[in-house]
């Protein structure tokens, strides 16, 4: 993910979709972790903006996890 996930736009997805990205920034984080150790990293930012991404996939997920859990009482 070259772009940064903005909070309303990842709003927008459905659960599945939510977790689809999820899966996908893991990987890219774990391949940026490696690229690391081996010495060939690309963009130092890369690492620091996944990690946000993913901390804002999470976060977005707990919210509609919150909100469809006090809907449906």
């Amino acid at each position: 993910m070259s772009k940064e996930a903005k909070p309303n736009d990842l709003r927008l997805k459905t659960p599945d979709e939510l977790q689809t990205m999820l899966l996908g920034l893991r990987k890219t984080q774990f391949n940026l972790r490696f690229q690391r150790a081996t010495g060939q990293t690309e963009g130092v930012g890369q690492v620091r903006q996944v990690r946000r991404d993913i901390a804002r996939v999470k976060t977005i997920m707990a919210q509609k996890k919150t909100i469809s859990s006090v809907a449906s009482k």
